[in-house]
């Protein structure tokens, strides 16, 4: 039977249960009720059995839950797991970054069209003001750090170069934390972006499609569904 079930509208409730909640924590999630950045509150509880309004007899705990401050829905805590609208945006900016520098290092910087694509991608995430000369100063200074020469026509690997392995790194813990809340549509968007700097300046080298292979790896793009991507970017825009 339910609590108060029977009773008249107005009358008092009798028996039932209630919970006590206490605030342990706060912060700014994405509320999935008001469908954007709200801050909340996170609450534990007590359920007590009450008659007359009285608390008798202890009934366990509840939650934890994320309590929003301003629509005050309850969620469960994997909620948080869901980035901000402003923490997403920064994921994304960043990740465009690090993967237009990764195709400009594998294939050089030699090309001005490759730069000019590459900088138009990473303004429009949120860079706005990336240039080419910052690119380029960025990719030399990536090569110089993993024993990789430069010269005129790109990249050549010297025995002591890891640079595939710095990028791959770099392209993981850029986009592994930002490929679950991408739509497919999302993430395809991102690697044809580099496939189209990496056909700037003539078809793929093996180090560009070793990175860009990479790149659909950690935005869980399929392998086939990876060569499908690269093949339609050679296609006009």
């Amino acid at each position: 039977m339910l609590p108060g079930l029977g009773r008249r509208v107005g009358e008092p409730r009798i028996w039932g249960i209630r919970t006590a909640w206490t605030t342990v924590g706060d912060g700014e999630f994405f509320c999935p009720g008001c469908g954007g950045d709200r801050n909340y509150q996170r609450r534990t509880g007590r359920r007590r059995f009450i008659v007359l309004g009285l608390p008798l007899l202890a009934r366990g705990v509840a939650g934890p839950v994320v309590e929003c401050v301003s629509c005050a829905g309850r969620f469960g805590t994997d909620c948080l797991d869901h980035p901000t609208t402003v923490r997403f945006s920064a994921m994304l900016r960043d990740a465009v970054h690090t993967v237009a520098l990764a195709v400009l290092t594998a294939g050089g910087t030699a090309s001005r069209t490759a730069l000019d694509i590459a900088v138009g991608a990473v303004r429009s995430a949120g860079y706005v003001d990336c240039t080419g000369d910052q690119l380029s100063s960025l990719v030399d200074a990536l090569a110089a750090d993993t024993g990789r020469v430069t010269t005129g026509d790109g990249p050549v690997e010297s025995p002591m170069d890891d640079a595939g392995v710095t990028l791959a790194i770099e392209l993981h813990e850029s986009l592994d934390p930002l490929a679950p809340h991408l739509a497919p549509a999302g993430r395809e968007s991102i690697l044809l972006q580099a496939a189209r700097i990496a056909l700037a300046d003539g078809p793929y080298t093996a180090a560009e499609r070793e990175v860009l292979a990479t790149v659909g790896h950690a935005l869980t793009i399929g392998a086939d569904e990876v060569e499908r991507v690269l093949e339609s970017a050679r296609m006009p825009s």
